[in-house]
């Protein structure tokens, strides 16, 4: 089979709906759109959250509060087990792991959370760590440093 010879099956397209067309279509004369009024004018819409002249829901709600979610600090995470990469006695930075592709983006710093094992001795730095990836750093030898 070729491409030119493709044809779509019976049934599955539909013509187009010819408005305006005289007396037979049946979609003459106001095209159906009705009589008058603003949705039978040519560009006249009303908006998805028109509520008929009502004060729309997004007025009428209270603008108050505030959340420091904008402001807060995000830290790039990574996970003891992916330190297992490095050699014994090498020294990780956040600038190491995103130079490797181990990090996506530093944001405002990394932080070392200790899911998974550590088996190799390393001195890590970063700018915070979990209290279970201080642990297990320094549980087979390695340090830690809080840049």
């Amino acid at each position: 089979m070729k491409l030119e010879q493709l044809k779509s099956t019976l049934g599955s397209t539909k013509s187009p709906k010819r408005v305006g067309r005289g007396p037979g279509s049946g979609l003459g004369k106001t095209s159906g759109r009705g009589h008058k009024g603003q949705k039978a004018r040519a560009g006249g819409s009303v908006r998805p959250t028109f509520e008929g002249g009502q004060t729309p829901l997004f007025r009428r709600i209270p603008k108050i509060g505030f959340s420091n979610a904008r402001f807060g600090t995000r830290y790039a995470t990574i996970n003891v087990s992916d330190l297992n990469k490095f050699e014994d006695g090498s020294t990780i930075t956040p600038e190491l792991l995103k130079e490797l592709g181990m990090l996506k983006q530093q944001l405002d710093g990394v932080k070392v959370l200790g899911d998974g094992t550590l088996d190799r001795k390393l001195i890590v730095k970063a700018n915070v760590f979990s209290a279970t990836a201080i642990q297990k750093i320094e549980a087979v030898g390695g340090k830690v440093e809080v840049i």
